[in-house]
Order: C-alpha cells, then sequence, then structure tokens
C-alpha cells in the first residue's frame, strides 16, 4: 500500500509529532499504548476491527535507516491472538512544500495470517482505508490545532494534547526520531491487519 498526504505544517514540525508518542496515540483508531522497549524498538498495544473480526493487538516494531528529518524505515510485526497477525515493513519519507506544508509519502508492504487473511482483500483494504483515513484527519487536527481539542477517534475516544505539546521535550534527536516512528508504526500495524 502507498500513499500521500500534505500535512498542515512545516517538515521540522511534522517530523516532531511524528516521532511524539502521545501525538500519535491520540491520533491512532483505537491505539492503547506506545512502550519504548530500547532506543530502536517499541511495543504497540490496539484494538482494531475488520468486518466481524475484533481482536486487540500488540505489536513490536523496529526502526532503521533514520535520516532526520526527511525519511526512515521501519519492520513491524503484530499479534492478535486467534484473529491472526501482521507482518511487514515500511518506508516514510517528507518533502517540504513550502515554509508550512509538508509532503508525507508512504510505502508498507505487509503479509496477514489467521482469521484475517480468510476475510477477504476487499474488506480488509476498506477497513484498512478508514483507519489510514481517521489517522490522517486527527493528525491533520492536531497539527492545525492552537488550543485543546479531542481528536475525533474510531474507538473509546482519547483526548489529544494542546498544541502547545508540539514543543520539543528536552530529550536528544534520536529519542523524539525513535518516538516518532514508533507512533507510525502503530498506524502501519494497523493498516497491515486491516489491509492485509
Amino acid at each position: 500500500m502507498t500513499g500521500e498526504q500534505l500535512i498542515p505544517a512545516s517538515q521540522q514540525d511534522t517530523w516532531a509529532a511524528l516521532n511524539d508518542p502521545d501525538v500519535l496515540k491520540a491520533c491512532v483508531p483505537g491505539c492503547e499504548s506506545i512502550t519504548r522497549v530500547n532506543d530502536n524498538e517499541y511495543q504497540v498495544q490496539m484494538t482494531a476491527r475488520v468486518g466481524p473480526v475484533s481482536a486487540k493487538f500488540r505489536g513490536r516494531l523496529s526502526l532503521f535507516d533514520i535520516k532526520p528529518p526527511t525519511s526512515y524505515s521501519l519492520a513491524f510485526e503484530g499479534q492478535g491472538g486467534a484473529a491472526g497477525f501482521a507482518k511487514g515493513a515500511a518506508q516514510v519519507k517528507l518533502e517540504s512544500v513550502g515554509a508550512t506544508q509538508t509532503k508525507l509519502a508512504y510505502d508498507v508492504k505487509a503479509n496477514v495470517g489467521g482469521k484475517l487473511a480468510q476475510i477477504g482483500s476487499r474488506l480488509i483494504d476498506a477497513a484498512a482505508k478508514k483507519v489510514a483515513d481517521e489517522f490522517f484527519q486527527n493528525f491533520t487536527k492536531k497539527m492545525t490545532s492552537s488550543e485543546d481539542t479531542t481528536v475525533v477517534m474510531h474507538a473509546a475516544g482519547a483526548p489529544a494534547g494542546a498544541a502547545g505539546d508540539r514543543v520539543l521535550p528536552s530529550v536528544s534527536n534520536t529519542t523524539l526520531i525513535f518516538f516518532a516512528a514508533g507512533a507510525l508504526v502503530v498506524l502501519i500495524v494497523a493498516l497491515v491487519a486491516l489491509f492485509g
């Protein structure tokens, strides 16, 4: 699955938000947690529904080939118990479009198994598109927000932070990159689980 989105923020702000686990958790539908395991690895927990199959997925994602603030690659695998599993990789690229916009391009390759693989590609594709659309709607709203808001969530709503949350915390750039990549992995795991 490939796609592009125009984000209404500078490339640096978009990079920082993609590396902020709180922003990602608030924007990814069904995301319950994003936990750092080590410098290049995160554990993600989320609930996803594809047609009649609903499951809580636990996934692990690893970041590599990190080139701030333009690109990174990640590998992921998620397990949803009897619902099945998802495994794959993704490449994410950011490109500045003027001073206030960023083009986010992604390329995801994934495999699913278990009940998810039996549902059928059309239903999985529709569910994955819905999750991706909700993520980018929430992410865009978060990037343009100037006051406290709650983003639209498919699952139980999770409050979003204020626009001031985009201010970088006093941590290293490497830590921020990993957090951003972890959040994106959550999105990719959801897309893989939904698209097949």
